[in-house]
């Protein structure tokens, strides 16, 4: 059980942090083309205008709110005069109300795909593959985050992952890896962090690369410009091509017909 424990939480992410690296330079060096969201909106738009931002706007919160919660120890915001309960419920519904929002949108993105026949058939293996694990992360930390935080099902008054799973994550990350704060963290956590390494494994190999490219090149480019070919001022109607035939061939017998006066 250790040896199972040690590699959960300690060579498996660090084996989905190294699959990442190393998949997303291999990606940028042999497949730069490929290297976009690979867009199905020619086939259908009203439900990606809804469910697009939702999803979108909603994972720019909660990976706000992650980043918040794993980076910044709980001595920081102690210091600046935030008691725990405080900031469990500065933490617990923005980030409930953000989740919401994100499922809210992949569910459309999802029906979308599966609905929509064009779509549908536009949908690469990759393209299922990333769906699946996303859902998964998605819902095993939505059900993590209302169940245990917002709800307190559990009756725990709100899991303290500060104590476990964010220090568990920043020694991790240099290299002082420690799996047993994790074996007491609710299973719920645990098959959202699962899964969320899993997703960080597959990355590269799914269209979730086009997070990595922003168009900041378009601040700087030049306006495009358009210019005619045709450079006549005329109103091309009163081109003899646009004549009827019967009056382009009078005027050409009338000009064809001999001077009597010769």
């Amino acid at each position: 059980m250790d040896t199972f424990n040690n590699f959960l939480w300690g060579a498996f992410p660090w084996l989905a942090i190294a699959a990442f690296v190393v998949g997303i330079f291999w990606r940028w060096r042999s497949d730069q083309f490929g290297w976009t969201t690979h867009s199905t909106q020619i086939y259908e738009s009203k439900l990606l205008r809804l469910s697009s931002p939702l999803f979108h706007w909603g994972m720019v919160f909660v990976i706000i709110g992650h980043l918040m919660g794993l980076a910044m120890p709980k001595s920081w915001t102690r210091a600046v005069g935030i008691s725990d309960h405080v900031y469990h419920w500065i933490a617990t519904i923005p980030g409930s109300i953000a989740a919401v929002a994100v499922l809210l949108g992949f569910v459309g993105l999802v029906y979308r795909r599966v609905v929509n026949r064009s779509v549908f058939l536009s949908t690469s293996t990759s393209d299922k593959v990333m769906y699946v694990l996303l859902g998964l992360a998605l819902l095993s930390g939505s059900i993590a985050t209302f169940t245990l935080q917002l709800f307190d099902l559990g009756g725990t008054h709100g899991y303290d992952y500060r104590e476990t799973i964010a220090p568990w994550l920043r020694n991790l990350l240099i290299f002082n890896i420690q799996p047993e704060l994790m074996s007491n963290v609710p299973w719920q956590f645990k098959v959202h962090v699962l899964a969320g390494f899993t997703i960080i494994a597959v990355w590269p190999f799914t269209r979730l690369v086009h997070a990595f490219s922003a168009p900041v090149g378009y601040v700087t480019r030049p306006y495009v410009v358009y210019r005619s070919r045709d450079q006549r001022t005329t109103d091309m109607r009163h081109h003899v091509a646009w004549e009827p035939v019967r009056s382009h061939r009078a005027q050409l017998d009338k000009n064809e017909t001999p001077s009597h006066g010769a």
